[in-house]
């Protein structure tokens, strides 16, 4: 039997590209419904504590409780509220992050598309990521919602400078800006976690700053803003705000994994299967996902302008002498081969 004619080639592989694009996506939404469960449980037992453990077995079901009570909660909006703009922002946090996803390649088998510009894509996101925050605490009419929103600004502006410096030496090294490609010369060579070092630690640190995870939560700061910029939000609108920051937490780790870590190679495997690759992809970023945890469990806020000040005269200065010092090594080692 054959097929109709106006089924394709193109559309097969279209269909299939779109079906694969919506299983990463739910899959990732879900990944970060689990995180909510994953923090609390880590949460309590570095701290010496119980987690969530009455609800379900192991407590997993304090999740689902969780997502009825955002769904059914009342979704106010303030009289005093620029309500465009405050409808806008939340949806903005949470579909920035989820676009960030369709660059990662989780397997040479798995992936939404692999773009030749895929690291300047996955900045641009990162720089359109504070919008949101910024858009949420004006819209909001508040002062600490206004106040966390143009801390999150001088953060973003501070950490967005070096972030993409910190990963220039990985493109020299690859030579390319496909993140495929960038596995590859891992997988070629060495994974870039030990020529890279300084720029895994400044892309650490700048993947902190755009997530807004403590120590580097201070758009939101609770004890001195009253939970920031997205004081005013209720319901969804907030859950899209909380759910995007575990979107984010997910995505930043599998962008350290995809760039520093030789994202699905394993050592010493010349040849990975689907299910290995997968596996090894996975639990590089369960790693990163729990230590985005463990610093929030073991580290305290630190003021403000200390903040500003190591990303300025810290983190800038090293990301550049990263670059400098990639070039020479890089330029040396092409006048021995020649």
């Amino acid at each position: 039997m054959s097929l109709p004619s106006w089924i394709t080639p193109e559309l097969i592989y279209t269909a299939i590209q779109v079906v694969e694009a919506a299983v990463i996506l739910v899959g990732l939404v879900l990944t970060a419904a689990w995180m909510i469960w994953l923090e609390r449980r880590l949460l309590g037992l570095w701290q010496d504590r119980y987690g969530p453990n009455r609800v379900g077995l192991f407590g997993l079901g304090q999740v689902i409780a969780d997502m009825i009570k955002i769904f059914f909660k009342e979704d106010w909006t303030p009289p005093f509220v620029d309500r465009a703009i405050f409808w806008i922002a939340p949806a903005v946090a949470m579909s920035t992050m989820l676009l960030g996803f369709m660059l990662v390649p989780i397997t040479p088998w798995i992936g939404v598309s692999d773009l030749n510009l895929a690291v300047l894509f996955f900045l641009a996101l990162c720089g359109l990521a504070v919008y949101a925050v910024m858009l949420g605490g004006w819209a909001s009419n508040n002062k600490y919602a206004l106040l966390g929103g143009l801390r999150s600004s001088a953060q973003m502006i501070t950490y967005e400078v070096f972030m993409g410096l910190s990963l220039m030496g990985v493109v020299m090294i690859a030579g390319s800006f496909s993140l495929v490609d960038i596995v590859t010369s891992q997988q070629q060579g060495m994974w870039n976690i030990v020529p890279q070092f300084l720029g895994f630690v400044t892309f650490l640190l700048a993947g902190f700053a755009t997530v807004h995870r403590a120590p580097f939560d201070l758009p939101e700061a609770e004890q001195e803003l009253a939970d920031g910029y997205h004081v005013e939000y209720s319901s969804m609108k907030f859950g899209m705000f909380f759910v995007g920051e575990y979107v984010g937490i997910v995505l930043v780790s599998a962008m350290i994994v995809v760039l520093f870590f030789g994202g699905w190679d394993v050592p010493f495997v010349d040849n990975e299967g689907p299910v290995l690759a997968l596996f090894a992809f996975v639990t590089k970023c369960f790693i990163f996902m729990s230590s985005f945890i463990l610093m929030r469990a073991a580290l305290p806020r630190p003021r403000y302008d200390h903040m500003m000040s190591a990303g300025w005269k810290v983190c800038l200065p090293l990301t550049l002498v990263n670059v400098v010092v990639t070039g020479i090594v890089i330029l040396v080692n092409q006048s021995g081969a020649a």
